[in-house]
């Protein structure tokens, strides 16, 4: 059987009691229990028939790795197998990801994301216990300064509120947008920058040719996959060789997709290394 990884940068995934990785996805008043079992995604819906059905991740395959990137670093990425990557379920929630994520690490901002959506975010029974999503734009525009400080969000007091007063006039628009322009319209977001509109666009879309290339995350994951492979370290240095490495679109968010999915991914569905 063909290995295959979950890749888990989105700070939603958590795992449950009996060791599944697992989120919870909602669109409106539709909520799913999402889980991995190794090969794929099964979704369970809650609050209406009990209907099983697979989850439709984005599927990217180790043929896609460009061949003019070190072979060091595509020989460590294409062991994952198959990477499976769910997109967000909507661009708002997308959004406030990218928002809460920016500037502190990873485990940071999957702590400060638990305890936003804990907080403030619509609760849903499940099979994993009780998961949460995150609060509408409206939602946060009733939050008082300190409800965020109280969680630890208050460096997001004024940019949360800004993203969503532009999202509840632009949002459906922004929905369409391919996802260079996407980019380039949350940008106009104040509070939201370069770093926080490629990776919301990234996560929505699933068309990691937009992610930031020189974030850290990526050079970490990279230099920790090839350590023999002397990749450059400083950000711009290495995104401009990502982007040599990588010329097609397709390779491009191969080789990002798969990097992240070296270092953040469903553990359970890996065996050996990393």
């Amino acid at each position: 059987m063909t290995p295959a990884t979950l890749l888990t940068d989105h700070p939603a995934w958590t795992v449950s009691q009996d060791g599944t990785t697992c989120r919870l996805i909602a669109i409106g008043s539709d909520a799913w229990s999402v889980a991995w079992d190794g090969t794929g995604l099964v979704a369970s819906k809650l609050g209406g028939p009990v209907s099983n059905k697979t989850g439709a991740t984005i599927k990217t395959e180790p043929a896609s790795l460009p061949p003019n990137a070190p072979r060091a670093l595509t020989e460590a990425l294409a062991y994952l197998g198959t990477v499976h990557r769910l997109p967000s379920p909507t661009l708002w929630e997308a959004i406030t990801s990218g928002l809460l994520r920016k500037i502190i690490r990873a485990s940071q901002a999957r702590a400060l994301y638990q305890r936003w959506i804990t907080a403030y975010g619509p609760a849903w029974d499940t099979p994993a216990g009780v998961l949460h999503t995150v609060p509408a734009p409206d939602k946060v525009l009733e939050l008082t300064e300190e409800q965020f400080a109280g969680i630890g969000a208050a460096l997001h007091r004024k940019a949360l509120p800004a993203a969503a007063v532009a999202y509840l006039e632009h949002g459906d628009a922004w929905g369409q947008l391919p996802a260079d322009d996407m980019v380039k319209a949350l940008q106009e977001v104040p509070g939201i920058g370069p770093w926080t509109a490629a990776c919301a666009a990234a996560d929505f879309t699933g068309d990691y040719s937009v992610y930031p290339h020189g974030d850290l995350a990526v050079r970490t994951w990279a230099a920790k996959a090839a350590p023999t492979a002397a990749l450059p370290e400083e950000p711009r240095e290495f995104a401009a060789a990502w982007s040599r490495w990588a010329p097609d679109r397709s390779q491009l968010h191969a080789l990002t997709t798969y990097t992240l999915a070296w270092g953040i991914h469903a553990r359970p569905t890996v065996t050996g290394r990393p």
